[in-house]
């Protein structure tokens, strides 16, 4: 299924504000919010399809890779992190400061009494490198990653098997704690992240030996990536979910991926245009000849008029690579550089000496200058 354009979800423009972006999404949330469309599935889905845009939005890295290269540059066909999987859970933990100030609880019109603190697990960054054929046709890569995992004995917990929780008694289930400090100003109160359970509001009664409490362990993955055609040199995608595990199974990181393009041992890339410098002898330059070039799909053969000048370019149409998420191809230029040989014999230097003699042998060579012309290829071949 395609993807709605992100400015178009929250109905904005590409030079809208940080401030007009975060009301545009707003909007979109009081009007699609599950509290307001109870078991409306259609509803539920605009409501996440709004949470990812505002997410790539109001992020200045995601943003600008999303304005170069739209959904190719954040995932394999997706976004933002809603790409990955989006639940309520995560919207309201993500965003949760925006639903407070709309008056809105959590999903189902549960309470909100506090708002949990969610974990989130760093991004990771791999380099994949391309041949020139898969930056023209894309490409699938099978890479090796190693990162922390969630933890299987324990599935992400941090919890031994049969063990429970206890409520922590620092902040008494709250996951925050409250600190009044008296200044010359009077009382001053501010609230923070309970320090002994991290936000969670209870404590392990005993922990997995194998995570020690953290619900992630150091391991390995072979995660499959999908480049689409038409990638270039320094771009950077997204896989949302894909970085590393995050603490008692919280959010994961995201994988970015580094484009390097390899270089191709007879084309040169210039945009989405494929070049070619193709060395011809003066006689098949005067004369005129067919020659076989490289492009990405195989050999094709090209056409050298008589009187061809050096410098010249055969453009072949179509020949060069797609437009990133986007329709047509570019093309192969073929530039024409006549070769001159370096050093010649006396019998070479006294047929040149002999067509040099003829003031017209270049733009229209007469039998004479033809029969010449043949000579010195025999001898240059």
């Amino acid at each position: 299924m395609t993807k709605r354009d992100y400015y178009e979800i929250l109905g904005i423009s590409k030079n809208a504000t940080p401030e007009e972006i975060k009301k545009a999404y707003r909007q979109q949330a009081m009007k699609w919010h599950p509290d307001k469309n109870p078991g409306n599935k259609e509803a539920e889905d605009k409501f996440k399809e709004a949470a990812e845009a505002y997410d790539v939005l109001s992020d200045v890295d995601k943003k600008a890779r999303y304005d170069q290269f739209g959904h190719a540059g954040l995932s394999n066909g997706g976004g933002g992190f809603g790409g990955g999987g989006m639940n309520m859970d995560d919207i309201f933990s993500h965003f949760g400061d925006i639903f407070s100030d709309m008056g809105f609880g959590g999903f189902g019109g549960q309470s909100r009494g506090r708002q949990r603190q969610v974990n989130h697990g760093t991004n990771l960054r791999v380099k994949v490198k391309l041949t020139l054929e898969e930056i023209v046709k894309g490409a699938e890569k099978k890479i090796k990653v190693n990162k922390y995992v969630p933890c299987d004995p324990c599935n992400a917990t941090g919890a031994a098997n049969g063990s429970s929780y206890s409520t922590c008694s620092t902040c008494n289930g709250r996951g925050q704690v409250t600190r009044v400090a008296h200044t010359i100003l009077g009382q001053m109160q501010t609230t923070s992240v309970c320090p002994a359970c991290g936000g969670e509001g209870k404590i392990i009664t005993q922990k997995c030996t194998s995570c020690y409490g953290e619900g992630m362990i150091k391991g390995e993955e072979v995660i499959k990536i999908n480049i689409p055609a038409g990638v270039q040199e320094g771009m950077q995608l997204s896989m949302s979910g894909k970085g590393n595990a995050a603490r008692r199974g919280g959010m994961n990181g995201d994988l970015l991926i580094m484009v390097e393009e390899e270089e191709h041992p007879d084309l040169t890339r210039d945009g989405n245009d494929l070049v070619y410098n193709l060395f011809v002898s003066v006689p098949d330059a005067a004369l005129g000849s067919a020659v076989e070039i490289p492009t990405v799909d195989g050999k094709v053969k090209v056409k050298i008029e008589p009187g061809t000048q050096p410098g010249k370019i055969l453009r072949l149409r179509g020949k060069g690579i797609p437009e990133l998420n986007g329709y047509g191809k570019g093309d192969l230029l073929v530039r024409i550089n006549v070769w001159i040989p370096k050093s010649i014999t006396k019998e070479e230097r006294r047929i040149i000496e002999e067509l040099n003699k003829s003031a017209n042998f270049a733009p229209n060579p007469t039998t004479a200058e033809k029969n010449v012309f043949r000579r010195m290829k025999e001898m240059f071949d």
